[in-house]
């Protein structure tokens, strides 16, 4: 499929720095089968090249491990050892696109997600929130990307049983990333 920059309002080929006070690395995991625990990290960054075809676009990005937050003190230093992402060993999580397409009208980003020394393939539904001038002069653009992953994929796999049945943490992550991006070239 040939995508046309003219076709998405606004739409700019170039290179776009994240503007990181603008946006938020987060996720969500089920916790005592009743609720989601929410986090985010803290310290990320991100470079997109948006290409004259839209398709033709990609991104690298990586958050600092130590940077996560969760409002629970004990929680994320738990969250920093071995039992979860051996920060000290793998000190980021990264992310390379590998291609983006179009499924029944919605974008997907398909890319390499490497957490805890361990690469595995994931798929993000990319929304684009628009794009337009801040009061500084900037070009920017915003949207959001939400994947799912089975943490135990990615090594992840302590968890500890419930009394009335099943375990404190579920398998799946939702990775919910809000971005504000400014172009740079």
């Amino acid at each position: 499929m040939t995508l046309t920059a003219d076709q998405i309002p606004g739409y700019r080929a170039g290179t776009w720095k994240i503007d990181a006070t603008h946006s938020e690395v987060g996720f969500a995991i089920r916790h005592l089968a009743i609720s989601k625990v929410k986090g985010k990290f803290e310290q990320f960054d991100a470079t997109f090249v948006t290409g004259e075809n839209p398709l033709d676009s990609s991104v690298t990005a990586a958050a600092e491990v130590a940077s996560i937050n969760t409002n629970e003190k004990n929680r994320d230093g738990h969250l920093r050892t071995g039992d979860f992402f051996e920060a000290d060993q793998f000190p980021q999580l990264t992310f390379t696109s590998t291609g983006v397409r179009v499924v029944g009208g919605d974008f997907k980003v398909d890319g390499d997600l490497t957490m805890r020394g361990v690469t595995k393939p994931v798929t993000f539904d990319f929304e684009f929130g628009g794009f337009g001038d801040d009061t500084y002069g900037n070009y920017k653009a915003g949207f959001t990307a939400v994947g799912v992953v089975k943490r135990e994929d990615f090594g992840l796999t302590w968890n500890a049983p419930l009394e009335k049945g099943g375990f404190l943490l579920g398998d799946d992550v939702t990775i919910t990333i809000d971005v504000q991006a400014a172009l740079v070239q």
